[in-house]
């Protein structure tokens, strides 16, 4: 037995046990090529002060910068009480959001975000500006470094924070501007006089959530978007052209609810009741919220989230003695949205007509999906086309952030993955080559089609993305030109069928290595010429080099270097002025006059080429 004595009970610094424990925090840690990774939570935790700030009437600029993994927030608020700077960012249960006069309606309830940047960055200074008077703190992974004193100042009132990521909690973590971006369009659709200025760009939206569906949906909208608008409620919404899943963007209190919760959930339900009320028809839900896109703000009173990264609201109650979210978010939708369609009666015929085609889609498809879901759990049985993981995205876990789901080519490919993976959260679908191109089919392609049909189940996306079991879907194909077109394949599935997978940030490309450089001491896996002629320099020119051509050439042995902890993703990102069915006519059309000039004009033969 092991001993267990007062020598075995620890009493950890604030900053240790952050850097000991830091999922607890930030959720997972990541590189950057997920929107939810860790270094996204540190810049939104101070942003969050600075949004607060504005809520509370003072300062309406932000001003943002990120230069060589440095980043730099400047507010212009209160400013940070003087002598309580140090508390706020180094002392755990500290923080002005505890009084409810000097914070309403609040991102920040705990106190905590700043405490989290600091103990997480190998350099952190705040210095808050108040009334003529500055006052600045250095600090090392949470440590004091450098307390200046307080002296005179010009500047304007407001807190400024500067800090940098350590690399040993984030590794050889980037930056992508594409996450950051949608960060701060959200922040300026919510709040409504707000500029945002990062590395020069400004965001400002004049319009609230109007603004966002606009940019969202990329003139796709079957009727114009719908925007009601009520003192702590906002909902804009419309349906899009094509067939599809529902997409929901939900905001508590300004804080985008990635993984929904108790609101969005009320949502779905206070749209279905207040439709099937106003029609006088008993209309199937799912025909009803079919290819509904939409967002919402609520803004309630100290709303319980399930984790520090305020991903999804847990709440039921708005505050002690009064109504629940669902209640509310109920009565807003029905009293607004009901008195909408009375007075937009064009409106309110293209809406009802809308669900009468869904319902007539999912009537002649119904019995296709029957046979298709019976083949499917016959295919199941005797099929190891995927091969799952023990953790799930959709199930209440600890781990289901990490949940993957690798989608590879070939039984080769699959079979080093899954001999390498980690089975608690890795999984792995096999294809058994190139799919259908599916950019001119209907949706009655996804279930004839067996490939697509058993990958909606594995991913179970059938009816929105509120069961989806793995968080990060993940196409790992070779990296040559047969690789390269199965990955067109099922992007063109995703945005066509399932776009919010790729809009909600769940979509990557695996990158595997090119290149392995050894001596008899070392080895080094190269992503690049780049990296490949690095390694020689530092390895030695005469080192053995080895060309990988594709993923089944890699041993398992070796596999599980590139989907561990070093895992190297591209994130699929769509920009928010893209249109999809623009993007997929020119790539995956008909041989389009525009397509054959852009190969012609960039055709290179292999004498031009250099070796």
């Amino acid at each position: 037995m092991v001993s267990y004595t007062e020598d075995n009970i620890k009493t950890l610094e604030w900053f240790e046990h952050i850097r000991q424990r830091p999922g607890m925090y930030i959720g997972k840690l990541g590189e950057g090529s997920s929107q939810d990774d860790g270094i996204y939570v540190l810049i939104k935790e101070v942003i969050d002060n600075s949004i607060d700030e504005f809520m509370m009437g003072v300062g309406k600029t932000i001003e943002i910068t990120i230069k060589e993994n440095q980043v730099s927030i400047r507010d212009y608020g209160r400013g940070i009480p003087l002598e309580k700077v140090y508390d706020c960012v180094s002392k755990m249960n500290t923080g002005g959001k505890y009084d409810s006069d000097a914070f309403q309606k609040s991102i920040g309830m705990n106190g905590v975000g700043l405490k989290v940047v600091n103990a997480l960055s190998k350099y952190f200074q705040v210095t808050s500006y108040r009334e003529g008077k500055e006052k600045s703190i250095e600090f090392a992974f949470g440590q004091i470094t450098n307390d200046h004193a307080i002296i005179d100042t010009t500047h304007l009132n407001g807190t400024k924070v500067t800090f940098t990521p350590d690399n040993n909690v984030f590794g050889n973590y980037k930056f992508y501007s594409e996450y950051i971006e949608k960060l701060l369009w959200n922040y300026a659709y919510l709040n409504r006089g707000l500029t945002i200025v990062f590395n020069g760009q400004k965001f400002t939206a004049k319009n609230g959530l109007f603004d966002l569906m606009t940019n969202t949906i990329n003139d796709q909208a079957l009727y114009p978007i719908v925007h009601l608008l009520e003192k702590d409620f906002e909902l804009a919404f419309t349906h899009l052209e094509r067939s599809g899943g529902e997409e929901y963007y939900t905001f508590v209190n300004g804080q985008h609810t990635i993984h929904g919760g108790t609101h969005q959930q009320a949502l779905r339900e206070a749209i279905v009741k207040t439709v099937r009320d106003f029609y006088k028809k008993d209309y199937d839900a799912n025909d009803i919220r079919q290819s509904i896109c939409a967002a919402m703000s609520i803004r309630i009173q100290e709303p319980m989230f399930e984790s520090q990264t305020k991903t999804k609201l847990g709440s039921e109650n708005m505050k002690e003695g009064g109504p629940t979210v669902r209640s509310y978010i109920n009565n807003m939708v029905s009293k607004l949205l009901d008195n909408y369609l009375h007075m937009n009666p064009e409106t309110a015929e293209i809406l009802q007509r809308k669900i009468l085609d869904s319902e007539k889609e999912r009537k002649e498809i119904a019995g296709i999906k029957k046979i298709s879901k019976s083949a499917a759990k016959k295919i199941n049985l005797v099929n190891k086309k995927l091969r799952d993981c023990n953790y799930h995205l959709n199930e209440k876990s600890e781990r289901g952030l990490e949940t993957t789901l690798f989608i590879t080519e070939g039984d080769s490919a699959s079979g080093s993955i899954t001999k390498s993976r980690n089975p608690d959260t890795q999984a792995v679908f096999s294809l058994r080559g190139k799919p259908l191109n599916t950019f001119s089919k209907t949706k009655r392609i996804v279930y004839e089609n067996e490939e697509f049909n058993l990958l909606q189940a594995a991913l179970n996306i059938e009816d929105g993305l509120e069961g989806l079991r793995y968080n990060n879907i993940i196409i790992a194909t070779d990296a040559d030109v047969d690789g390269m077109h199965i990955r067109l394949l099922l992007l063109t599935f995703f945005l066509k069928f399932f776009p919010e997978l790729i809009k909600a940030g769940h979509v990557y490309i695996l990158q595997t290595p090119l290149f392995r450089v050894r001596n008899k001491k070392e080895v080094v896996y190269c992503y690049s010429e780049e990296e490949r002629i690095n390694a020689l320099q530092r390895l030695g020119m005469k080192s053995e080099i080895t060309r990988f051509k594709g993923l089944g050439e890699i041993s398992p042995e070796e596999f599980k270097h590139f989907i561990g902890k070093n895992i190297r993703l591209e994130p699929v990102v769509l920009h928010k002025d893209t249109n999809i069915n623009t993007l997929l006519t020119y790539y995956m059309g008909e041989n389009t006059t525009e397509r054959q000039k852009f190969i012609i004009e960039n055709l290179r033969v292999e004498e031009d080429i250099p070796a």
